[in-house]
């Protein structure tokens, strides 16, 4: 790879937390303590109530005896086609994924499409194609939808919102505040291809080998896991900020301490070469086929086996346990044994990512 064919500005940073009265300018959507800021200090009081604050990738709520969850995202990638996969079926494996980590059964989405005047036919068509096939495999339906076209300048061709209902079929409740002391932490798979795959092409980057995205539909893989008794106590999808800003939001909800083993996390040679090139680390890049599943320690041993016999958990590892009832903290043990602290980054690595 030529190191000097594009220049890339890596610089990203939030100098001190948001205050009321602030003006914000958000270039990109993102995720660290900048976003975290924003919905704490702009969103939240807003908005607030026991169901928003559940604070997980979906709400839970009981209607009519029945528990569902509902959750909704945007998708902003730039650019919308990508080794591996485009907006379209990017925009349905997330939100199937945000319910299914709240152990739901995904059923219906709705599609919301703003068009930049100008963005092709043809591309709009492979996309929404792309999210039909998606769908079909999750075992989802679009069961409604809108779209606007915004003027020529206004856009950036096509930005895609999906929310999603799901359906609760057992009687766990999984969420960051069910952690506790003694959970093992699983992965189901090799980090960080998404991020470097969508990086990539938008920088005109070259590899040795071509790296594709993980964007894939963890229903089934969640399905199995609860299906065979697993004591799944808190599952998280590891999008935007990767695995370390999952972390870390999940110690932060639950109070507790978050021990990790570098040696026990998957990333594959040409994904954590890449990382090294351009300067990221692989734990903090974005995922859109990844989990993490914090099961009781007892179940550890058969959970990482039915994630492995599942297409989706093909390579699961266990890489940590929570060992204290204090915190929030994430710690790392690396490859020669020294621990370290895992921090929440000020902004995010890779922005437009998903």
């Amino acid at each position: 790879m030529d190191k000097t064919k594009n220049k890339i500005d890596l610089t990203l940073s939030c100098p001190r937390p948001l205050e009321p009265g602030d003006r914000v300018l958000l270039a990109h959507g993102g995720g660290g303590k900048l976003m975290n800021s924003l919905i704490e200090t702009v969103f939240r009081p807003a908005f607030s109530n026991p169901i928003l604050n559940q604070n997980h990738d979906s709400s839970v709520m009981t209607v009519n005896g029945v528990r569902l969850a509902f959750t909704t995202d945007s998708y902003v990638v730039h650019p919308p086609f990508f080794p591996g996969g485009d907006i379209g079926d990017l925009a349905v494996n997330g939100t199937v994924n945000d319910l299914s980590m709240s152990g739901s059964r995904p059923l219906y989405l709705s599609a919301g499409f703003i068009l930049e005047e100008g963005f092709p036919m043809e591309s709009l068509k492979r996309v929404v194609q792309s999210m039909s096939r998606a769908a079909a495999v999750a075992k989802v339906q679009f069961v409604t939808g809108d779209t606007k076209v915004v003027d020529k300048g206004k856009g950036d061709g096509i930005f895609i919102n999906t929310a999603g209902i799901g359906v609760i079929e057992h009687a766990l409740t999984i969420g960051p505040k069910s952690v506790q002391p003694g959970d093992v932490l699983l992965v189901n798979g090799d980090l960080g291809r998404h991020g470097i795959a969508v990086m990539a092409v938008r920088e005109g980057l070259e590899f040795q080998t071509t790296i594709e995205s993980d964007t894939a539909p963890l229903s089934t893989l969640v399905q199995d896991l609860l299906s065979n008794g697993i004591r799944a106590h808190c599952l998280r999808d590891l999008t935007r900020g990767g695995l370390a800003s999952a972390l870390n939001e999940i110690a932060e909800s639950a109070r507790v301490t978050i021990a990790i083993d570098e040696s026990q996390i998957p990333v594959r040679e040409d994904v954590r070469g890449a990382c090294e090139i351009l300067g990221f680390d692989p734990l903090y890049v974005a995922n859109e086929g990844r989990l993490v599943a914090f099961v009781d320690k007892d179940d550890a041993e058969r959970a990482l086996a039915l994630m492995n016999q599942n297409p989706h958990g093909a390579g699961s590892a266990v890489i940590g346990s929570v060992t204290k009832e204090t915190g929030p903290l994430v710690t790392m043990k690396n490859r020669i044994g020294v621990s370290r602290i895992v921090d929440m980054l000020s902004g995010e690595q890779l922005p437009r990512i998903c």
